[in-house]
């Protein structure tokens, strides 16, 4: 564990950078043990405000107090049986006040990570054999990674859709395994979709547009062979906030209610930032 004079309880001990400004980070715990966690939660990471900045960085407003510990929550990509290291799916924020700082760490340097993990966007709420089309615009995508790696791949009761936006191709994170994983499980549906194909190197030939055009279109229905529908289906929004609150109006005009604590339903939201 970390000591009082300096809080980094964690190290990095692997990277992957996908695409400038965005990268899979894996952090082990130093000392001490992961406890257990829920796939779709999230934990916190941390960085003294004496830790470096990435170049490129823009300028903090305002800038933090030195001394300080700067944290942030993060959603889990690994699975919850992975009890080595936790992964995250990053996005880097030039202004921000931590990603700038964990862009700049290299394998091997040390970094805080909260010993308690939070939050309620699981599948605790979504009946067992509840079809699920997970919807997500770019690092939303890694709670639901956490759900496939953890038991959805292996779930054949129901079927999976995993509609992930991106600007560029480049950007689709996991796109190399989720595509495996569609190919080794029938019930698993893995649609990508680019907003702006025109700027590709290479011809984009997949669904274009945004994750809501995908829905309109009813590809989830074309993969199926049947339509969504909240009588048997559950969907989790996950990222850019204006896409969950389009997305949420496409539902409820076709009978998909929000869920709350107090009033069940079919739509589960992620806001990222």
């Amino acid at each position: 564990m970390a000591n009082s004079a300096d809080p980094r309880n964690a190290v990095l001990i692997w990277r992957e950078d996908v695409a400038p400004g965005l990268a899979v980070f894996r952090v082990a715990p130093e000392g001490w043990e992961l406890p257990p966690f829920e796939p779709g939660q999230f934990a916190v990471l941390g960085l003294p405000a004496e830790a470096p900045r990435v170049a490129g960085s823009l300028p903090e407003e305002p800038p933090p107090k030195p001394g300080s510990l700067i944290r942030r929550a993060y959603s889990i990509a690994s699975s919850s049986r992975q009890r080595q290291y936790l992964e995250f799916y990053l996005a880097l924020v030039r202004s921000g006040s931590l990603t700038p700082r964990l862009f700049a760490l290299h394998v091997g340097e040390k970094l805080w990570l909260s010993p308690k993990f939070s939050g309620l966007f699981t599948l605790k709420q979504v009946p067992p054999t509840a079809n699920l089309v997970l919807v997500g615009t770019g690092t939303g995508l890694a709670p639901y990674m956490s759900m496939l790696r953890t038991h959805l791949v292996e779930d054949s009761r129901r079927k999976t859709a995993v509609i992930h936006g991106a600007r560029h191709a480049s950007d689709l994170g996991y796109r190399n395994e989720l595509e495996a994983l569609e190919r080794e499980f029938a019930h698993l549906s893995y649609i990508p979709v680019v907003s702006r194909p025109q700027q590709e190197l290479h011809p984009w030939v997949g669904e274009t547009g945004y994750v809501q055009d995908v829905w309109r279109r009813r590809v989830v229905a074309q993969r199926w062979g049947f339509a969504p529908s909240p009588e048997h289906t559950h969907v989790l929004l996950c990222g850019n906030p204006t896409m969950v609150e389009n997305m949420m109006e496409l539902l409820k005009e076709e009978g998909f209610r929000p869920h709350t604590a107090k009033q069940p339903g079919q739509i589960h939201t992620e806001k990222y930032w």
